[in-house]
């Protein structure tokens, strides 16, 4: 990485652009960051550790919004726990993704020279696999940078990396070792194209297919039959018997006789199973126990045959007699129609199921038995178990537990293996005797036989494999490095909840048994990003957004807070750009407010981001009581993964208590031009201290933007402090949480905005106003009339009047406030009728629009039909038009005297 040169920051008085660039920020400070080492924590310094690994992306892939929104929270945590003087690593990396890799390499190969990696060979393929990764594979990691994640790069990993393969090939070995490993026929999912694959890799598509019915003759009784359905006939060649349920008594009479299997004439038994739901269809099944695992399970128990008609490149084998040779598909065909041919057809349905496809080449995937390295997981299983039911490691939202004990407590035998070229290749080598030799470096001869020349396994290992062992192989292992004692087990995971088994799962099971610990005290699991109508985003939908295009029109930390103040507890996340836009004004809403506080505060006054003096003023005491509350929530929030609930008092806080009232409220003496009394110097020095820590509280979720500003404070000392970023993490303080002062100041701002209501409800414009305010309680008069000044100037109220009661003034807008009661005459500043009028036709116009949509949202099938959006925002339009005509009928009753 090139040299930057850091920043150097600007005179606060002299270099306060008119607006905010993102852009120059981003660009700017990340390169700072990353050459000065913020992000690089030393193992043996002082300090709690707080660690997270990230979930590696594929070398191959692009960022996408599931991306963004991990990265963000995991981000946030980070950078907190600096701040908070915590040993913070955040470990990056990417994951060679076996399948996904060879699969874009294999493609450009066959485009550029029009050969297929088997006419390249092995040895050749895989160069070019390295090549690609080198030029081609840095992408994601560019891409991460340009989110602003605070990651150490100098640890950064690669699951094929010199370090992790060794650690791969001595988990293998070990468990190869114990028994654990081992090479068995079972049950896989198998592609044609890519071998076996993991269920993940084999996500199921609904499909517009058939049910077929087929009849089985009983042998001897050629008029009796017994019917079975099927969505894929052509298997039925490989049927071994029929299975009924024990206690249906329709077939009991059948038990133990046999069935002719139609086509090939061979006899079945009929057997009884209970895995056979007898309510279902005829409460018969067909049972091919080498093309179904259900059927494996049941030929298993009745020690039933296992016939292979369909070979590993889907065409029929010389088991399916007369249909060998033929594609399976046009098998599927020639099948049914003999079956017609001969009378042993029954109904065939339209039958719209899921069908697993292979995730890359859309291939249906086919259940085949085929001989695999296997690892056997059931103790490693129950103890990961254990550790989740004792709370060693727990889930957020804690829902998601019964998913993961779900799965642990029905696993199954780990296939391993893989029939790719690229990943890590299986340490076994075999002599021409069949031995297989497994050794953690490359053997010499057979150790059962002592033959020379052995030939490696041509498999690789599962990409799950390595990734499991990702919180503890980064850090080193299996040497016994500084990173490892200081930073396994690592904190927290944050992940999506469609790798709870396939990855969280197995790193439990792998750190467990390798560690003697968890790999992650906790684990966090995120929702998805939904496009704005709540669909997943997918290409084939032409809905997917870059978050890179997001970067670029608003911004990294307004989308990174968007991000933020939606993620809640797991859910799923409608992604619409208002909301970034709606974040984009927040940052431009910080930058203004605290270009004005930098034009008029000066340089020249050291130390003012340190606590000032308790303050004597009402609107003092308030905005310090109001950051320390928010502070408090903000840390209890994200102590609790509930980013949304910091995000959100983080925005309500600088956006209405500081930039909206505090401001205007300090305005007379930071902003005066007359001669700087202490009064002034210690306005100053309050609002330059809450935005300071307002800064530092904000920076975790918008690093960029807090930097630029923090930069420009005066008072910090940049020598022992040089970033936002490495300050201390705000703490609330609760002698400084005036509820009297909340309290007090809140009835005053409740007022003032109820008067800019009226004028605006008026069109009064700047026309300045009278105020009536009645109450029998004396100590809101006090607070009221303490405030006068700052009510007539953000009211505009030309005359406050005070008292017990309100006289009769005519027409006046009133409302209530803090128990009292408020007027506003209104004779002389409008015409009375001509305002009568218009909000009589704003009344009517609001009612005639209420009416259709109370009608849809009153019409059962319109609430169960429409889009779920539909109906929300509908929802959710009748509720403000209730608010609104509520208010335009007392304005109305108003104007009527």
């Amino acid at each position: 990485m090139s040299e930057s040169k850091e920043p150097q920051p600007a005179a606060a008085t002299t270099d306060i652009p008119s607006q905010y660039d993102p852009r120059a920020a981003e660009e700017r400070w990340y390169a700072v960051w990353e050459s000065r080492g913020d992000f690089t924590p030393s193992a043996g310094a002082p300090g709690e550790p707080y660690s997270i690994v990230i979930p590696p992306p594929n070398v191959t892939g692009y960022l996408h919004m599931g991306h963004a929104l991990q990265h963000t929270l995991m981000d946030i945590l980070t950078r907190r726990r600096r701040m908070q003087h915590f040993k913070s690593l955040w470990l990056p990396g990417t994951d060679h993704a076996g399948i996904a890799t060879q699969v874009v390499v294999e493609k450009q190969l066959k485009a550029e020279t029009g050969q297929t990696r088997q006419e390249l060979g092995r040895e050749d393929f895989e160069k070019k696999v390295w090549d690609w990764r080198e030029h081609s594979g840095g992408t994601i990691q560019r891409q991460i940078r340009r989110e602003g994640a605070s990651v150490d790069w100098t640890r950064e990993r690669f699951t094929l990396d010199e370090g992790l393969s060794h650690a791969v090939r001595e988990v293998f070995v070990t468990l190869f070792e114990e028994g654990l490993i081992y090479r068995g026929v079972r049950m896989v999912n198998w592609c044609i194209e890519h071998g076996a694959l993991s269920d993940l890799e084999s996500p199921k598509d609904e499909v517009k297919g058939a049910l077929t019915e087929i009849r089985y003759p009983v042998k001897d009784h050629p008029d009796e039959f017994i019917t079975v359905a099927t969505t894929r006939p052509e298997t039925m060649l490989g049927d071994t018997a029929v299975a009924v349920h024990p206690k249906d008594e329709r077939y009991s009479h059948l038990l133990g006789k046999q069935l002719v299997l139609p086509l090939l004439g061979r006899e079945i038994p009929v057997v009884a199973d209970e895995a056979v739901e007898a309510e279902f269809g005829t409460g018969a099944v067909k049972v091919t126990p080498a093309h179904d695992p259900t059927d494996l399970a049941i030929g298993e128990r009745h020690n039933l045959p296992q016939v292979v008609v369909i070979g590993p490149d889907g065409v029929m084998t010389d088991a399916a007699g007369p249909y060998a040779g033929l594609d399976r598909f046009e098998a599927r065909k020639k099948v049914v129609e003999d079956l017609e041919a001969q009378g042993l057809l029954g109904d065939v349905k339209d039958y719209v199921h899921q069908v697993p496809q292979c995730q890359r080449c859309h291939r249906v995937i086919e259940p085949m038995l085929s001989e695999q390295w296997f690892l056997d997981v059931k103790d490693m299983a129950d103890a990961a178990l254990a550790v989740v039911n004792d709370g060693r490691t727990k889930f957020v939202p804690e829902r998601w537990t019964k998913v993961y004990t779900d799965w642990m407590e029905n696993i199954q035998p780990w296939c391993i293996s893989r029939q790719l070229w690229w990943g890590h290749r299986i340490p076994a080598w075999y002599c021409t005797n069949g031995h297989a030799t497994v050794s953690r470096e490359t053997p010499s001869t057979c150790v059962m036989c002592g033959e020379a020349g052995l030939v490696q396994d041509e498999d690789v290992l599962d990409t799950w494999f390595s990734s499991a062992l990702w919180p503890f192989s980064t850090l080193g292992w299996p040497e016994k490095t500084a990173d490892l004692e200081a930073f396994y087990p690592t904190t927290v995971l944050v992940t999506g909840f469609d790798i709870i088994f396939f990855w969280v799962a197995r790193m439990m099971m792998m750190g467990l048994k390798f560690m003697g610990d968890v790999p992650f005290r906790e684990v966090v699991i995120t929702g998805l990003i939904l496009d704005g109508h709540g669909k997943k985003m997918s290409k084939t939908r032409n809905n997917v957004i870059d978050p890179l295009d997001v970067f670029a029109e608003y911004g990294v930390d307004a989308t990174r807070f968007t991000l933020a103040a939606a993620a809640q507890a797991g859910s799923d996340i409608r992604w619409k750009n208002d909301r970034v836009e709606e974040y984009r004004n927040f940052t431009n809403k910080i930058w203004n407010a605290s270009r004005f506080v930098l034009m008029n505060v000066g340089e020249a006054e050291p130390k003012w981001i340190d606590t000032p003096e308790q303050p004597a003023k009402l609107a003092d005491r308030w905005i310090l009581a109001r950051f320390h509350r928010t502070a408090g929530i903000v840390n209890r929030a994200l102590d609790d993964y509930r980013f949304h609930e910091a995000a959100g008092e983080l925005y309500r806080f600088i956006w209405d208590d500081f930039c909206s009232w505090y401001i205007e409220l300090s305005k007379p003496l930071v902003a005066t031009r007359d001669a700087v009394t202490d009064e002034v110097l210690a306005a100053r020095h309050r609002i330059v201290y809450i935005l300071e820590n307002s800064m530092r509280l904000l920076s975790p979720f918008m690093p960029y933007l807090t930097e630029e500003i923090w930069q420009r404070l005066p008072g910090a000392d940049r020598q022992a402090v040089p970033s936002v970023g490495l300050g201390a993490y705000p703490v609330s303080d609760p002698a400084s949480i005036d509820v009297d002062a909340e309290a007090r100041m809140g009835a005053v701002l409740d007022l003032i905005t109820k008067v800019r209501n009226v004028r605006s409800e008026m069109n009064l414009g700047s026309k300045p106003v009278t105020l009536y305010v009645a109450t029998a309680d004396a100590a809101v008069r006090e607070v009221i009339a303490a405030s006068e000044a700052e009510l007539k100037r953000l009211g505009r109220v030309e005359t406050l009047l005070i008292g017990d009661t309100i006289p009769e003034i005519g027409v006046a807008a009133r409302d209530v406030v803090a128990g009292a009661e408020i007027a506003v005459p209104l004779s002389g500043l409008i015409d009375i009728e001509t305002e009568r009028v218009r909000l009589q036709k704003e009344l009517e116009k609001a009612v005639k629009e209420r009416a259709p949509m109370v009608g849809k949202l009153g019409n059962a099938s319109f609430v169960e039909r429409a889009a779920a959006e539909v109906v929300e925002t509908t929802r959710a339009r009748v509720a403000e038009l209730d608010v609104r005509i509520a208010r335009l009928e007392e304005l109305v009753a108003t104007m009527n005297g």
